[in-house]
């Protein structure tokens, strides 16, 4: 690694457009579920596991993507992330069925759990202190804002090119990225002996978490008290059990259970979890005002213009809050912000206008708390991270943001789909609004525990899990 490298401005500019490749892009989806429906003919249940397994290939693969970066290059696992980019959003270009588009949203989750974690890290490594925290908060923009940018773009692009579009855009940006961080020098963690990887605790993982998106996702389809329904359940119960108990006992491990000894990480990647849940929003309520009050795509995309412009502007002003008066309140109140906003696109009851007004209004809120919350979530659990295990520390945080949007996705729509088979639309997209509100109350309640108050103040002493870089 070379010591001597000091992180530039284009090195930003390339991974923002990495990241994005994921949040705009292979988020965009969300957003344009009415027209991916008429065009490949297929049904909701199917159209929302796909939408689901990006974010939950990413959250399964994210930890041992990022413990891989740290030992064979950050700048290698970016790069091949950006190609998998491309590779996804070619099948979902040529998509003519279900077939394509699982493949396409599947090899888009791989791409981010090699893209998110490698990029982290190679910020922590290439910028030191306030300047970290600047790079992290452009970070930031590329993977919330672009969450934010995804309805918007999406829905107009799929309204005057089509949704295909959305995904050669993705292409463009991916390619980018790769030239703008060429001239990076590689970076790997510290380590000694052979390289090691924990496939057991990974296959473990993998079937748990699957058992539960399927009971999750196909539960009301096939039937809650159905032997298979109930045989997911016991699986995922008793692979979660038993991945604790193994991953407990190695030397080498998927999940390094010691980082969460450190409460501010801890408080970081929890909360982080339970305020990418609240993305399940985005699905009840682009899906209602299309189905249920008539909206196009476009015109559903404009009622989050709010959330664009909020979630943009407040990200540099979360840093600087970081930098004055700590992580913990920035945390708190974006999170409180964010589901109050919530909670106003879950009035369904208001009539024409005036619920629209409360959409608008509610994405806005949802982008502010969100762009407060991003930098000092993200920041808390770089520099509570060991300076040899950050790819790794990146890739659980990460993993939570993944497995938190891909099983709020999930959640929402099941809420939403199971609700509307028996009473309103209304009644339905209430239902699932308020599914996002708890878990906007749960993540404010893990900050409340575990974040303490001098959390990301510049005269923090430094973690007691960090190691000096030598």
């Amino acid at each position: 690694m070379d010591t001597s490298y000091k992180g530039t401005n284009k090195l930003i500019a390339g991974i923002v457009f990495g990241v994005l490749t994921f949040w705009l892009f292979a988020q965009a989806m969300v957003n344009v579920v009415p027209a991916v429906q008429s065009d490949l003919g297929i049904s909701m249940g199917t159209l929302n596991v796909a939408i689901s397994l990006s974010s939950l290939f990413s959250g399964m693969f994210i930890v041992a993507a990022g413990g891989l970066a740290d030992k064979v290059g950050r700048k290698k696992m970016t790069y091949i992330g950006l190609i998998l980019s491309v590779v996804g959003s070619l099948l979902l270009i040529f998509a003519n069925g279900s077939v394509m588009l699982i493949m396409g949203r599947v090899v888009q989750g791989l791409s981010a759990a090699c893209i998110m974690p490698a990029t982290i890290a190679l910020m922590k490594t290439y910028f030191e202190g306030a300047d970290r925290q600047r790079a992290l908060s452009y970070w930031s923009i590329g993977s919330w804002g672009g969450s934010g940018v995804c309805s918007l773009a999406g829905g107009a692009i799929a309204t005057y090119l089509g949704w295909r579009w959305i995904f050669i855009f993705s292409i463009v940006f991916s390619l980018l990225a790769m030239w703008l961080i060429k001239d990076t020098p590689e970076s790997r963690g510290q380590s000694t002996g052979a390289f090691k990887f924990d496939y057991t605790g990974l296959a473990i993982f993998i079937v748990t978490m699957l058992a539960l998106n399927i009971f999750i996702t196909q539960g009301a389809d096939l039937g809650w008290t159905s032997p298979l329904t109930l045989g997911l359940a016991v699986v995922t119960i008793i692979g979660a059990i038993v991945f604790v108990k193994v991953e407990k006992g190695k030397a080498v491990v998927l999940i390094d259970f010691s980082l969460f000894k450190n409460k501010p990480y801890a408080g970081a990647t929890y909360s982080n979890f339970l305020l990418n849940a609240v993305a399940g929003t985005l699905v009840v309520a682009n899906t209602y005002v299309q189905v249920g009050r008539g909206f196009t795509s476009f015109q559903s995309g404009m009622l989050s213009i709010g959330y664009l412009v909020a979630v943009l502007a407040m990200i540099r002003v979360g840093e600087k809050i970081l930098q004055k008066v700590g992580a913990r309140s920035p945390m708190i109140w974006g999170s409180v912000i964010t589901s109050v906003g919530v909670a106003a696109m879950g009035l369904t009851f208001l009539q024409g206008f005036a619920y629209t007004v409360a959409v608008f209004i509610g994405f806005a809120l949802f982008g502010l708390g969100l762009g407060i919350y991003a930098t000092p979530s993200t920041d808390t659990a770089v520099s509570n991270a060991p300076s040899n295990k950050v790819g790794e520390a990146a890739g659980i945080y990460k993993m939570a943001s993944s497995l938190g949007g891909a099983f709020g996705v999930a959640i929402s729509a099941t809420v939403y789909s199971s609700i509307e088979a028996v009473a309103s639309l209304e009644v339905a997209a209430t239902a699932g609004i308020i599914t996002n509100v708890i878990f906007g109350v749960l993540s404010i309640i893990s900050i409340v525990i575990f974040v303490p108050r001098n959390a990301g103040k510049k005269t923090s002493s430094p973690s007691p899990l960090a190691k000096p870089v030598t």
